[in-house]
Order: structure tokens, then sequence, then C-alpha cells
């Protein structure tokens, strides 16, 4: 299918820069898939549309502060790096920039508690780093890292817990699953409340959040894989659910790779590649809550297939003409 179809026009004036001072404040779109209808609500409404029995899937995925900016040792140049995954002990795959001013065996400086040095250099501008340094690791990234935010916000947040959702836990991540930013810990106790079960799976967003489409058909985009976990907890809950609900598009990515890969609801991890484009089969997912995404991305294309193409054409024009704000620290849709 060509990419282009997934392309609409976005005001730049709609690109959220920063989150409201109420995760819960937001706006929430609701498209009705039955009856291909559209209504606007506030995103604390989303209550109204969860009953007892529902599983609201989440993805407890904490963003790593894994942006980080030295200096190459031999000639002083500036490189920064963005942590994607651990490949083996120490040694990591990283988005670097600029990558022609790297050769492998490059040492960088980020201060005197930690250096590294370049492994081998792959294609996309990413490469393999293996970072010195004393204590433990995780600890010296919380010292020296920045949270490291879609590159449309220009801004460091002066909160950069506000880039975490309210249940995060497993750090592992280099982009936050939006779709959760809008649950406070009150929303969630009155979900509860309502006979909701909330069942956490993980999945460490990577590469292909920071990556844009390059090719003119989605047969011949290729996924960058990222790690997930699902559970015995959670699959146990899916297994007994009424309706699943996803918040997020990384929660249907992992949950519909579980079901490619098995057939059923089963605790299981790995890495994912799943491509989600439309004509796709979805096995377990009945609902799911989102964010709105960029032109001719791959979450686009997701959407698109949950619904239908020319469903979310008018979603997204609809957003346009009500003023939705976009992205990351936007407002909110979902889809039933």
């Amino acid at each position: 299918m060509k990419v282009e179809a997934f392309d609409f026009h976005l005001p730049e004036h709609l690109i959220a820069q920063t989150p409201l001072s109420n995760r819960a404040a937001s706006r929430l779109m609701v498209v009705d898939r039955a009856s291909a209808t559209i209504s606007h609500n506030s995103f604390v409404d989303v209550l109204e549309h969860l009953s007892a029995g529902d599983v609201l899937v989440v993805n407890d995925t904490k963003v790593l502060p894994a942006r980080l900016i030295g200096k190459k040792t031999s000639t002083d140049a500036t490189i920064e790096l963005l942590l994607l995954h651990e490949v083996h002990q120490d040694t990591w795959s990283c988005l670097a920039k600029p990558v022609r001013r790297l050769q492998v065996g490059s040492v960088i400086r980020f201060g005197e508690a930690l250096s590294a040095t370049i492994a081998a250099i792959q294609a996309d501008g990413v490469v393999e780093a293996t970072f010195h340094y004393e204590g433990v690791f995780l600890e010296v990234l919380e010292s020296l890292g920045q949270v490291p935010l879609p590159p449309y916000i220009k801004e460091q947040l002066s909160d950069p817990n506000r880039y975490q959702t309210v249940y995060a836990k497993a750090a592992g991540s280099a982009a936050a699953p939006t779709a959760g930013l809008h649950f406070t810990t009150e929303l969630l106790s009155q979900i509860k409340a309502k006979g909701v079960v909330i069942a956490t799976i993980t999945l460490h967003v990577g590469l292909g959040t920071f990556r844009p489409i390059s090719v003119d058909e989605t047969d011949d985009h290729t996924m960058h894989s990222e790690f997930y976990h699902v559970s015995e907890a959670a699959a146990l809950a899916i297994q007994q659910a009424k309706r699943v609900i996803a918040v997020g598009t990384t929660v249907v990515r992992t949950l519909e790779t579980m079901w490619s890969l098995h057939q059923t609801v089963t605790p299981c991890q790995g890495w994912s590649t799943l491509f989600i484009t439309p004509g796709f089969e979805f096995g377990v997912v009945d609902q799911l809550i989102t964010n709105f995404h960029l032109p001719k991305s791959t979450l686009m294309m997701l959407v698109s297939s949950f619904s239908s193409l020319p469903l979310m054409k008018e979603a997204y024009a609809q957003a346009v003409a009500h003023e939705y704000r976009f992205f990351s620290f936007g407002d909110a849709m979902l889809i039933k």
C-alpha cells in the first residue's frame, strides 16, 4: 500500500510542545467503529466507556535518561549518543550524532565518571558503544543523561517525570508510551473501582520511534526490533477479560506479537518487529486508547488498521478542525 495514503495536513501550531499541568485535563475523541461516528469529550470521560470485566492493559516501561552529550577525546568534537538497548554487558546500541565523526575505537568522554568506546558502526547512524564507569551504570546515567524528548519538542522539561507514566517501573525505553501520560493515580483508582482490571506488560520503545518512513510502499518498510515481556499475571488477566482495552500502540504491538507467534494468550518475551498495516487481523485487542500521530508514520498505519483508513482520515480531519493537540503531549483518542 502507498505510504502517501496515510498523509494529512497538520498545522504546526497543533503540535503540543509542553504537557498540560493536569495529566487528565486533555481532550478525548471517541471513534465508534460500528457506527462510524465520532464524538468529542474530556479524557476523564473515558470512565464512561469502561465497565466491570474489562481489562485495561498498560505499558510499564520507564524512559531512561538516555541522551548523552560528550566530547570525542581525539578531536574535542561534540558527540551525542542516544541509548537504544543493551546488546550485552555494558555495550549498548546507540543512535549517534554526528556519526560521520566517529570511527571504531573512537573514545567519547561524558565528564569524569563516564566514557564510551565505539565498538561497531552500523547503518542509519547506529553504533555499538562500550561504556566505562565506576559504580552502578543506571545511577551514573541518572546523573549525566537527559530524557530524550522527541525532536519536535525543542526544550528540556522542567520536570522530567512529566515524560513518564505514573505507573512507569521497568527502566529501558528511549521514549515514553505517550497514551499513558493522560492517566493519574486518582483516575486509575476510579477505573479499578468500576471493576476494571489493570494489567501491565512491558515494551521498551526503541529506534522505530525515531525513524521516519523513507520508502513509498508499506511492504518495503522494515521495523526495528523492540523488547517486550508479557508476565503470567498479565496473560491470566487478559485470558479472563470481557474486553481488552490497550493503552497505546506499544501495548497493541506487544499483545498482537504474542498472538501472531503463539495463537494464544500466554506469558512470553522477545523482540517484536511486527508492522501492522491495513488488512492485519487482530487477535487480542478490542479497543485502543492512543494519541494523535505523525502523518505517514507506522503509528498512523496501525490506528488505520485497527479502524479503517477512511474513518481515520475523517477523525484526523475533525481533530485538526477542532484544534486537538497532537503527538506526545497532545490529546487522546478512544477507538471502540
